[in-house]
């Protein structure tokens, strides 16, 4: 009976086997497509049945994350970071952070990005998190700066890309409206995206929703339109297709392209995609520089950094166009970096996942007044725009402060959702701190004029200078997102300086210095000790043994000594009131004895050195025979002096 329920075991297991081997074939032929909501069925249903393998655990990641669902693409991520001997590559790393982020597990994200950062130092995303370790408490001091509001015209499907025209406002969704049945993609098992719109009224919400154009609209997917500031031309994104029939490049999948269309009588009309496009890379989401003469785009094209970068290319007057430019690596990273718009100020937004964010893709800005020699400054516009889910295809009149974008985030009516949102203050490029304080002679308490103060970074570089006045005071100015340290020079007196930790916020802070001479004058009689700022000379109870904690201190006495050659001291060791007054004195005498033979030893002449021992003598307090006090007290007593004699 046995042996049969085993061989029954091993035909059953066998069939398992085979079925799930056909199951992961068919997976992944709709992987390889793109089809992720077939793939994620089959992938789970191998992977509930215990099959456990590195590449189930990729590509259901991959399908989840693709699609936006983070939760899941950070649970099959964490079960392929489980797999014993696997060796993951860096972009799983970076993956699982960014679902992570998006779950707000940010500690266990940024252990992630650490792990990506030591096997990819060199891509740039690894750049940003090593260069930006604050990066949350940067995005808290950009916060605050919108009002966002939900569109009341949502539907319960993808609704996104909006964008101004005329005193309208156009957007894309996959809502379905239309009386005929609707094709449904299979990457995300939604209807293709057409382009709707209607009039926006003073309050700003759109009114009379009906799709834009029938002649834009086709069985497929369009969204992302950008408009010239005469209403005429239109830009848009659309499959690359020709009439009704899809293109493929050499792997079977197919790309996206921008489309150029102008309007004649009420009618869009010439319909022709740009000749930068291709049918083996995506060019998709326009938009336009306020002058119109700049298209910016996405693309995955040869020579991008990551999975998409931002392009632009110049609009020529006769109606052609230059050769795409690359942003180049301060804007582009390895990630994706997408949706581009630029604002009337010129102002260049776009979402990133490549710039250190909240999660998914975040909302970023480019100020135009924050170009330097090519290099961009760029700018996490924060919450309550950002969150840890994507945050998408922002727009924004200048004028108004009134603006929109798009978000998957919790509490939507569908899975993509587009957002109203005000401007309450802009984004600013820096946080700056203004730092002042007064210089003072730390003896004399008197200010201290000309004294140099340095704002040095935390590569050691100076990055400010500043000189105080006559009252000793000072005015530098810091990036508050970074550690900086201010240091205080003048000659004859001894350097100080302080750590100023970030703090994101722009008050004012009040730092003062106290500077010691680095030169001081001795008579005889003084004692060295007191001179040199030493810590006393102490010993153990009846004990004479130098300590290790006075053999630190021994060695600023012998290094006085041998700067100043001529220097003569008398070292003079005392005991507490406790044992009796003889055996006080001979024991002060062994420690006077061991002090000179300690310092004679490590190189002083003896010529120089005279030891005496005088017991209980000279005590520091109150604590004589009979006197009840504590150790710490009676520890006072057992000591050495340094007196200068010559």
């Amino acid at each position: 009976m046995k042996k049969t329920t085993t061989i029954y075991m091993f035909l059953l297991c066998s069939l398992l086997g085979f079925s799930q081997e056909r199951q992961i074939t068919k997976a992944d032929k709709n992987y390889d497509k793109y089809s992720f909501i077939k793939a994620i069925d089959i992938y789970e249903r191998v992977a509930e049945k215990g099959f456990k393998s590195e590449e189930i655990f990729k590509k259901l990641g991959n399908a989840y994350y693709f699609n936006a669902d983070y939760d899941n693409a950070a649970k099959w991520y964490g079960e392929l970071h489980k797999l014993k001997d696997t060796e993951i590559e860096s972009e799983y790393y970076f993956r699982y952070a960014q679902s992570l982020k998006a779950i707000k597990k940010y500690s266990e994200a940024d252990a992630m990005m650490q792990k990506f950062r030591d096997s990819k130092t060199s891509d740039k995303r690894a750049e940003l998190f090593s260069e930006q370790p604050e990066y949350l408490e940067y995005i808290k001091f950009q916060s605050g700066r919108y009002q966002i509001e939900n569109f009341p015209a949502n539907s319960e499907y993808s609704d996104f890309a909006p964008s101004f025209y005329e005193r309208s406002l156009v957007f894309s969704s996959a809502r379905d409206t239309g009386t005929f049945a609707r094709f449904k993609h299979s990457w995300n098992d939604q209807p293709f995206l057409d382009l709707y719109g209607g009039p926006l009224d003073s309050d700003g919400p759109v009114q009379g929703i009906r799709k834009f154009s029938k002649e834009l609209n086709s069985k497929y997917h369009e969204s992302t339109t950008a408009f010239t500031k005469d209403g005429r031309t239109v830009y848009f994104t659309r499959n690359n297709s020709v009439g009704r029939k899809i293109k493929r490049d050499s792997l079977g999948v197919n790309k996206l392209k921008i489309y150029r269309a102008t309007i004649v009588n009420g009618v869009w009309r010439d319909i022709t995609e740009l000749p930068f496009n291709g049918d083996d890379f995506s060019t998709a989401h326009p938009a336009l520089s306020p002058d119109g003469r700049r298209l910016f785009f996405a693309s995955d094209r040869e020579g991008s950094l990551g999975q998409s970068d931002l392009y632009m290319v110049t609009i020529n007057v006769d109606g052609t166009y230059g050769e795409p430019q690359n942003l180049g690596s301060s804007v582009n990273t390895e990630g994706r970096e997408t949706f581009p718009f630029v604002s009337d100020r010129g102002n260049l937004y776009f979402a990133s996942d490549g710039h250190p964010g909240l999660g998914g893709l975040d909302v970023f800005v480019v100020r135009a007044d924050a170009n330097s020699n090519g290099q961009f400054d760029v700018v996490n516009i924060g919450e309550p725009v950002n969150s840890s889910s994507d945050d998408f295809t922002f727009i924004i009149n200048d004028g108004t402060g009134e603006g929109f974008f798009a978000s998957n985030r919790e509490g939507g009516v569908g899975s993509d959702d587009i957002y109203r949102l005000t401007e309450i203050a802009p984004v600013k490029n820096e946080c700056r701190q203004k730092v002042k304080g007064t210089v003072t002679d730390r003896d004399t308490s008197e200010p201290l004029a000309r004294v140099e103060v340095l704002v040095i970074d935390e590569e050691n570089k100076i990055i400010e200078r500043s000189v105080t006045d006559d009252t000793g005071i000072y005015i530098v100015t810091l990036d508050c997102t970074r550690d900086h340290f201010i240091r205080a020079v003048k000659p004859g007196y001894s350097t100080q300086e302080t750590l100023v930790e970030a703090t994101f916020e722009e008050e004012e802070l009040t730092i003062n210095f106290e500077l010691e001479k680095d030169e001081v004058t001795a008579d005889v009689g003084d004692d060295l000790a007191k001179i040199l700022d030493l810590k006393p000379i102490y010993f153990s109870l009846n004990r004479s043994r130098i300590r290790d904690d006075a053999k630190i201190e021994l060695a600023k006495v012998i290094a006085a000594m041998e700067k100043y050659p001529q220097l003569k001291i008398d070292v003079r060791s005392h005991t507490d009131s406790r044992a009796s007054d003889d055996y006080n004195l001979r024991l002060s005498e062994r420690r006077a004895k061991a002090t000179v033979d300690y310092l004679v030893k490590n190189g002083i002449d003896l010529s120089r050195i005279t030891g005496k021992g005088y017991g209980e003598t000279q005590l520091v307090n109150e604590c004589g025979n009979g006197v009840q006090c504590s150790s710490a007290q009676h520890q006072l007593n057992r000591r050495s002096e340094f007196v200068i004699i010559q």
